[in-house]
């Protein structure tokens, strides 16, 4: 399929640029796939809109401050000389851990970044060597530091909020591109379509008698990344860590033996329950891995039966999953009618719940 296939217009003023005040205010859009039934709610009416058989799938991933500013301060070896310094101005975002303090990172502007340099970061209480070059940008550094990684990023570390989002984070930001739930650090990106949940969303589901669990799948540069190719099939996305834990599989799989609908929040969620059942027939079992699965439309879900999910960017590979697991021309339609209705769009945007 052509990437053009996943193409839309998109008034810039329906892109989300801050948060709703209240998570569960925000507009639920519910498409139903046999009729193509399309119909309008706040998220605080999720629990109307599911059976009490049903089962929730969360992705329980942590957002850290993965977004650095920093200096050049200069390269140790190589053609510009020892001790050579330069000033310019660098931003790193953190992807992924490699080793003890290796990291893979995303710089920019990237073309500058030499084997052997070293950036600044936080009045010199951080700082980065680059150990080797990857394509687009993409680096493996070492960091050194004094005292806990973490502290020293929350203290001097960015919200990693996405590039369409044209302003610097804000405090609000440390708390409201995160769901309520987040337990497990390591994600560089929110699971956008948990962000709506609330504890009253919560209470409303336990009355209902609908049960939920966790899996983890910490957001990296494979669900961000962008298509590049024209034959979206030619794509092959960045692996990023998942896990679900023995007590999630036997949860998961207990639904699924008796014919209850697993509703996954989120297009992470989808690609660690599928990524699970591709290794074992269909069947989910505890397991610690990684996952570079791309979900494009002929893809046969083993696993998912339903999917919340926020509105996402033309020509991304979200727009390709969720146009898999619904047809395409469907999912079309449905955003043209979100479009019409005035929906807030992307992280922290309104969302859809397919079933």
């Amino acid at each position: 399929m052509l990437l053009a296939d996943f193409e839309y217009d998109l008034p810039s003023d329906r892109i989300a640029l801050k948060p709703v005040e209240k998570r569960d205010q925000s507009r639920l859009m519910r498409l139903i796939r046999s009729s193509g039934e399309i119909s309008h709610y706040r998220f605080s009416d999720l629990p109307d809109l599911l059976h009490s058989s049903d089962l929730i799938v969360l992705n329980n991933t942590k957002v850290f401050p993965a977004r650095l500013l920093g200096q050049r301060k200069g390269i140790t070896s190589g053609p510009l000389g020892k001790g050579s310094r330069l000033k310019s101005k660098i931003e790193m975002l953190l992807l992924r851990p490699l080793d003890q303090d290796v990291w893979e990172v995303l710089v920019k502007p990237g073309r500058k970044m030499r084997t052997g340099e070293r950036v600044g970061f936080g009045d010199g209480k951080l700082e980065a060597e680059v150990l080797g070059r990857g394509p687009l940008g993409i680096r493996t550094v070492r960091l050194h530091y004094s005292g806990k990684l973490d502290e020293i990023l929350d203290q001097f570390g960015h919200v990693p909020l996405p590039p369409y989002i044209p302003r610097p984070d804000d405090s609000e930001d440390r708390q409201r591109y995160q769901t309520v739930y987040a337990k497990s650090w390591g994600a560089v990106a929110a699971p956008t379509a948990g962000l709506h949940f609330t504890e009253h969303v919560f209470d409303r589901l336990r009355e209902k008698g609908i049960q939920w669990c966790e899996i983890t799948l910490h957001v990296g540069l494979g669900t961000f990344q962008p298509i590049r190719s024209e034959q979206i099939e030619e794509h092959r996305m960045e692996s990023e860590r998942f896990q679900i834990s023995s007590e999630a599989a036997r949860i998961i799989n207990q639904a699924k033996n008796q014919g209850r609908r697993v509703i996954a929040v989120g297009t992470t969620t989808v690609r660690a329950l599928e990524s699970a059942a591709l290794q074992n027939l269909g069947e989910i079992r505890a397991v610690q891995s990684e996952t570079g699965l791309f979900i494009s439309p002929g893809f046969q879900f083993r696993v998912v039966d339903g999917l919340l999910t926020n509105f996402h960017l033309p020509r991304s590979t979200l727009l390709v999953l969720v146009s898999a697991f619904a047809d395409r021309e469907l999912i079309g339609q449905a955003y043209q009618q979100a479009i019409h209705e005035e929906y807030r769009f992307y992280s922290y945007g309104d969302c859809m719940l397919i079933v």
